[in-house]
């Protein structure tokens, strides 16, 4: 059996792989839609990433696949359904990066509502002549409104670690999470509230039709002017065009991003505003989750290919 991946990846996966199949990786660029279809036309499972689009042409042209695992925990960039019907197997990678991207999430908080970017950038210019009253004021944490959009395993997380600083929790999810609730004496609000009385938005929704512009141009003139939003996500949850009017007339705080709604490309005018951090969507990377990403993704074609369940199926 023959498995093809689209990407460099962590060499535990390939490892793992060779034992039981024949394995190709592209080492070079990203592929094309058409140089992925033409790649994958005689493999038996292959190993995706997240800015490879699997949709029913890629799978009219890939007749002997039985899976795709997908190097990642959202699945948007795969049309679930069209595989369901195909009886071809989709896997993810959840709960190995959930921590990461956590840390990432509260890393883009602190650094934003401290300025920690704009102020590194100031010092290495040498700009710093001596403390001042009024340099760099940012924003306050302990004791703030978080506002949590998305109560999966990675918004939890992210509640998690703001325990030690005392904030109030407010989420909106799909349905009420009453074990969260529990945990972190979490409040469920509708969107709108969450919207008008948090300090901090984070967003942790998966991409889905009713979650696309979650954060549009109303929400952001509702949002408080000291508002910060984080998004770790999917970077259409934020219509990104509305964010960039907001930032620029201040009317919130700052924004922190690792995703972007036309990734990899990126509105212009948010590289040169100082009141946004802009990170290359390292949301899950460290060397351990990336490892531990690949074997899972690994372990999921193997137990497909063998005639065993996968480890983590979506469909």
């Amino acid at each position: 059996m023959k498995v093809y991946i689209t990407y460099q990846i962590p060499e535990i996966a390939v490892r793992l792989l060779k034992e039981h199949f024949e394995v190709e990786v592209n080492r070079g660029k990203h592929l094309s839609k058409k140089e992925l279809i033409e790649k994958i036309k005689d493999a038996d499972g292959v190993l995706c990433l997240l800015n490879n689009t699997i949709d029913a042409e890629v799978m009219d042209n890939a007749k002997r696949i039985k899976i795709f695992a997908n190097y990642a925990v959202g699945f948007n960039n795969i049309d679930v359904l069209e595989a369901k019907k195909r009886g071809i197997i989709v896997t993810n990678t959840p709960d190995v990066l959930t921590d990461a991207t956590a840390d990432l999430a509260f890393t883009l908080l602190l650094s934003v509502a401290r300025r920690i970017v704009e102020a590194d950038k100031f010092t290495r210019e040498g700009k710093f002549t001596g403390w001042e009253p009024n340099l760099f004021l940012g924003c306050d944490i302990k004791g703030k409104t978080l506002g949590i959009i998305g109560a999966g395993r990675i918004g939890k997380a992210f509640a998690k670690r703001s325990m030690g600083f005392d904030m109030k929790i407010i989420y909106h999810n799909r349905r009420r999470d009453l074990e969260f609730e529990r945990d972190f004496n979490a409040v469920y609000v509708d969107k709108e509230t969450l919207i008008k009385e948090s300090d901090f938005i984070s967003l942790h929704a998966p991409l889905t039709d009713e979650t696309y512009h979650i954060i549009s141009e109303k929400d952001f003139d509702m949002m408080k002017e000291t508002a910060i939003l984080i998004n770790t996500a999917r970077g259409p949850l934020v219509d990104e065009k509305a964010l960039v009017k907001a930032l620029k007339n201040r009317r919130i705080f700052g924004a922190g991003l690792d995703v972007y709604e036309f990734e990899p490309q990126i509105e212009e005018e948010l590289k040169s505003m100082d009141n946004v951090i802009l990170l290359p969507h390292i949301g899950s990377a460290t060397i351990n989750t990336r490892n531990e990403m690949a074997r899972l993704a690994a372990e999921n074609i193997i137990r497909v290919l063998k005639g065993q369940k996968p480890l983590t199926p979506v469909v």
